[in-house]
């Protein structure tokens, strides 16, 4: 049976994965492989997608009460919401920032990556270093 803490660490090691990934693609593309940066970004979008319906199915099928240590915790519960407010806009503009590179609509795609460089900075030092 999987545990709240077990699931958030699953969380973790996922998180620090992809954002290892977004760092390489960050790399290809400053030294103009956009092609490769692409690619990247592809993997980065499919693992953090799976990532959240994994998420999903466990909170919604399996085990809807994983994370119920959570509402006895008012710190938990505050770190929770504070990184949700990062990581929901971060998904929500993944498929923007993708949609936009792959059509070369270069400056809006600059502009989602630069929002999308705060979300998601701020959705791996909350998720990483504060939910437990």
């Amino acid at each position: 049976m999987l545990t709240g803490p077990q699931v958030i660490l699953a969380l973790k090691v996922a998180v620090l994965a992809v954002t290892v990934l977004l760092l390489f693609s960050l790399a290809a593309v400053l030294r103009g492989h956009y092609r490769l940066h692409g690619r990247i970004n592809i993997v980065f979008f499919v693992l953090t997608v799976g990532a959240l319906v994994g998420l999903e199915v466990i909170t919604r099928l399996i085990d809807p009460n994983v994370f119920s240590y959570i509402e006895e915790d008012p710190a938990a519960k505050r770190a929770l919401s504070i990184h949700l407010c990062f990581s929901l806009p971060a998904a929500a503009v993944m498929p923007a920032m993708l949609y936009t590179g792959f059509t070369h609509r270069r400056k809006l795609h600059l502009m989602l990556a630069a929002v999308f460089g705060v979300l998601w900075t701020g959705t791996f030092v909350t998720g990483i270093f504060y939910l437990r």
